[in-house]
């Protein structure tokens, strides 16, 4: 059995029953054989299905808002748009299927018949975090379904419920057994059922760490692998920005989550001309923040994970402090905030450099470190200093700049004037070590099927 412990109050949450290998072969041999059979279920049906299952997931909104702030400590008012994301991107998903899915023909040849169709991989493992345990999965579960696979759903050890309501909303929409499972797993679990040759495709989505442990226990056995790990993601705002815009956006880009998203603003590039201005505006909007129990009401930035979490990135600001960075932001502020507890207050640091962890590493909390800059080429410079690519964003009033900086940055989403969004109809995707592979939009279908060409010689007459 296994606990899981509420960063909220120390209290256990959820206690569920591991997977033994009986139960891991079980549900792989249950999964190969309803795949077979699913991906005879015509798309219009299958579409059906799954509209019926996000009905029914939605139908549970306020027990899964509540469950998640207990399991991970976001405030509760958060906690119920994380389901808003959910259905915006499987009723897209579902939406354009069958465009996604078309057979494609070729252009005519005398004598021939020529097309490509996508056929499902088979067994798809979906091993999903705890940050956005329900938006992460969903990116992977429905394209997967809906292209005729079966899916294992693997969820965190610290949002288990997860899992089960995923499980309870596929059930309600009465799809077959076996089309749609989840394991609960261990670190070497996850290893061995990675290995598999019943799994034909895993989505990883977690730290850079983590994903490299997934490749070498997929090394082998040839499974496609999509892998969404680490970012650093920067914001650069120019001279020409809408300064009120850029702060409103940018804090909540860092704060929301308490900071615990791979695309969060992790750092800050400022125009020279408007650093002072921009760092005031910021930290009286910080300081409106209210740090505490994610249950009440009036919270508006919860706890971080786990005390280690919070410990990780009080080191980070440490590091940084001592290297020379002004924090701005009194504790005093947020009482609630604690040494040996997963509570932390925000912060937001200045004369910092990339010789600090804090602009180097991903830090995975709420701070915001701002760096002067004098120039765009700088700007684009520092933006691309970094071993994760996975969002960034500029603020301007000048789309032309905007794209001419967008075509230089290495990244897999580049945004102006916004951030820290997934549009569905647009691919997900990051560079270095923030990932491979790409989910969402029409192309995300492509990663969860395989193409299939048929040349057909006509007899002669």
């Amino acid at each position: 059995m296994q606990n899981t412990i509420s960063p909220a109050d120390g209290s256990v949450v959820a206690t569920v029953a591991m997977a033994t290998p009986e139960n891991i072969q079980q549900t792989l041999d249950k999964a190969n054989l309803a795949q077979q059979m699913w991906k005879q279920v015509p798309l219009a049906q299958r579409q059906d299905y799954c509209s019926r299952a996000i009905d029914a997931l939605l139908s549970h909104r306020d027990m899964i808002a509540s469950e998640l702030s207990w399991m991970m400590g976001r405030p509760i008012r958060h906690s119920s748009s994380e389901l808003t994301g959910v259905e915006e991107r499987a009723r897209y998903m579902i939406k354009h299927s069958e465009q996604a899915l078309a057979t494609i023909n070729i252009p005519e040849k005398p004598g021939f018949t020529r097309y490509i169709t996508r056929e499902p991989l088979g067994t798809v493992l979906v091993i999903s975090p705890w940050n956005y345990p329900y938006l992460t999965a969903i990116n992977s579960i429905i394209p997967a379904l809906l292209a005729g696979n079966s899916v294992i759903l693997k969820p965190s050890s610290h949002t288990p419920l997860c899992a089960q309501r995923f499980q309870q909303a596929f059930d309600e929409a009465q799809v077959p057994e076996g089309v749609f499972q989840h394991l609960f797993l261990s670190h070497d679990t996850t290893e061995t059922t990675v290995g598999s040759d019943q799994i034909q495709h895993v989505v990883f989505t977690g730290s850079v760490t983590g994903g490299a442990n997934i490749e070498i226990a997929a090394a082998g056995h040839f499974h496609g692998l999509g892998l969404e790990l680490g970012g650093n993601d920067p914001a650069y705002v120019c001279n020409d920005a809408d300064i009120n815009l850029a702060v409103e956006t940018i804090v909540d880009g860092a704060l929301y989550n308490a900071g615990q998203s791979c695309c969060a603003i992790e750092r800050i590039y400022v125009d020279y001309r408007i650093h002072d201005e921009f760092i005031e505006k910021a930290v009286r909007l910080i300081n409106q923040y209210q740090l505490g129990f994610p249950l009440d009401e009036d919270t508006t930035l919860g706890p971080l994970i786990s005390a280690s979490a919070a410990d990780y990135v009080r080191q980070q600001i440490a590091e940084a402090k001592q290297k020379g960075a002004q924090a701005h932001i009194s504790e005093l502020c947020f009482p609630n905030s604690k040494l040996g507890t997963p509570y932390l207050a925000p912060q937001l640091l200045t004369n910092v450099n990339h010789h600090m962890q804090i602009m180097t590493e991903e830090t995975f909390g709420p701070v915001l470190p701002i760096q002067k800059v004098y120039s765009d080429r700088e700007a684009i410079d520092l933006m691309n200093d970094s071993e994760y690519g996975l969002t960034a964003c500029i603020f301007t009033s000048d789309m032309n700049r905007a794209i001419n900086i967008g075509e230089q940055i290495e990244t897999g989403t580049f945004f102006a004037n916004r951030c820290d969004y997934l549009d569905p109809a647009l691919a997900w995707a990051g560079v270095k070590h923030s990932g491979k592979g790409y989910a969402l939009s029409t192309l995300g279908f492509e990663t969860l099927t395989r193409p299939k060409s048929f040349h057909l010689k006509h007899p002669t007459e």
